[in-house]
């Protein structure tokens, strides 16, 4: 398959090129120059787009202004390239024969679905009720991209949740409720070029959680404790290297529809983050010293 990916030289984007290229021929487009892009220019121009979809099987569309770029990059860019810069490419892309499209979005967009003092299981049945002008464009391009989606040029909106590096005792417990790896993501998006269906599907593509919507309240009050139940050998990996359990969890997101429908599983989790900071893995910040320490 013929695939243009937008945003290649980006973390996601350069891991979904490399779950892709083994078996797909992957036309990378970014600003910025890296081994995974072969086009360098701007996925809102209009006559680059044109050139590169040309025979084209399917576009996944990873580019975009995301949350840190919040405050920095102003809000018409967030506009001009999250939402219009997607009807760009999705309709050139329709018009071009594209047979699919893939959206990389993001969790972020539930935004104040999350109540405080609360632990709130979200999947795609959750309303989304952004903060900020990046889950805004963010939900703005998925409803666009929802309205273009036809048998013709299915859609497959897939919101990951947190992945970037972080503190690795943060990231680790992450991973059991509201973070995924870069190549989980990955495997998320060539596992769903391959779905066939409804013209129009959204997923959460989060890691394997140990928790049920049952334990919301108890991980609101106590995480640790659920977590030591559920879980002794993080527990004990946690104590060991003298970091603290999380008290209280706000949420948990669910990728059971994902896991269904696609046949998707997060393989990486916290185990894969305690060996990233064990070996220094750029992918894991380094954890802060214990109060009296160094």
């Amino acid at each position: 398959m013929r695939v243009v990916l937008t945003g290649s030289s980006g973390r996601i984007g350069r891991a979904i090129f490399g779950a892709l290229s083994p078996d797909h021929d992957v036309i990378g487009i970014d600003r910025n120059a890296f081994s995974t892009t072969r086009i360098i220019g701007d996925c809102t121009d209009r006559e680059l787009l044109k050139a590169a979809l040309d025979g084209a099987d399917a576009v996944i569309h990873a580019a975009g202004p995301h949350a840190p770029h919040v405050g920095v990059v102003s809000d018409s860019e967030f506009l001009l390239v999250n939402v219009e810069g997607t009807r760009t490419i999705a309709e050139i892309a329709q018009a071009s024969g594209v047979r699919r499209f893939l959206y990389t979005s993001t969790t972020a967009l539930y935004g104040h679905a999350v109540e405080p003092g609360r632990c709130t299981w979200i999947d795609e049945e959750t309303t989304p009720q952004p903060r900020t002008i990046y889950h805004r464009t963010k939900l703005a391009a998925e409803a666009l991209l929802e309205d273009l989606a036809s048998a013709e040029m299915p859609v497959r909106v897939l919101r990951m949740s947190r992945c970037f590096p972080e503190p690795a005792p943060l990231m680790a417990a992450y991973r059991l409720h509201r973070g995924v790896d870069a190549r989980d993501v990955a495997t998320g998006h060539a596992l769903a070029l391959a779905d066939d269906g409804a013209p129009f599907e959204r997923f959460v593509l989060s890691g394997a959680s140990p928790f049920s919507r049952e334990d919301c309240d108890d991980l609101a009050r106590d995480a640790a404790g659920v977590i030591r139940a559920r879980l002794p050998s993080l527990a004990a990996e946690f104590e060991r290297r003298e970091w603290p359990l999380p008290r209280s969890i706000d949420r948990v997101y669910s990728s059971a529809k994902a896991e269904e429908a696609l046949g998707w599983k997060a393989r990486f989790d916290w185990r894969e983050v305690l060996a990233q900071a064990d070996r220094d893995d750029l992918e894991v910040l380094p954890a802060a010293l214990p109060a009296g320490k160094g």
